[in-house]
């Protein structure tokens, strides 16, 4: 495949993340709202270009008060930092269809370098005659590195919130026209 402009379709799309809920669970949650470019050739990603954007004010995390809060100024503070960001800045081949990406991720008024692993999954053509590619990614970043460190001691020792949040993300996209 050559290099081309690629935009995902959020329909066949997941922006996922888990966090460590007491010490002794993990709680789970989406972001249903996000848009993403990327420029590449889907089968050698080492030169591809990848700008991804969150909108905070969708989170999901199936607890509309949990939800309301994490919007606040002791979590995103959405008023003030609506997005999460991602942009790439250097991509390597870890293995065939394997890759690590580089880049800058922005949250809460923070920009620091974060690597993802991501897998080219496949590409193909739709009923349609669409052409889509599928890619999955996963990492994590360390809340308190962003300045997200509202937290609450619990009395049996530790801590109600984790610090490190593991995302995931799932892409659908297809080849812009």
């Amino acid at each position: 495949m050559s290099t081309s402009k690629w935009i995902v379709d959020a329909s066949h799309s997941s922006v996922d993340f888990t966090i460590r809920h007491m010490m002794i669970a993990k709680v789970k949650g989406t972001f249903h709202q996000f848009d993403a470019v990327i420029e590449a050739d889907p089968t050698n990603l080492t030169t591809a270009t990848i700008e991804f954007n969150v909108a905070l004010s969708s989170i999901d995390t199936r607890n509309a008060d949990r939800d309301n809060h994490l919007r606040t100024g002791d979590f995103f503070d959405i008023e003030q930092h609506p997005t999460m960001s991602f942009r790439s800045t250097g991509i390597s081949k870890t293995d065939d269809g394997e890759y690590d990406v580089t880049g800058e991720f922005s949250l809460h008024g923070v920009t620091r370098t974060e690597t993802f692993s991501v897998t080219y999954e496949g590409s193909g053509k739709d009923p349609w005659g669409n052409e889509k590619v599928g890619f999955s990614g996963k990492g994590a970043i360390k809340r308190s590195d962003y300045g997200l460190t509202y937290n609450a001691a619990l009395e049996t020792g530790g801590v109600l919130i984790g610090d490190e949040v593991k995302i995931s993300i799932e892409i659908e996209a297809a080849k812009q026209a």
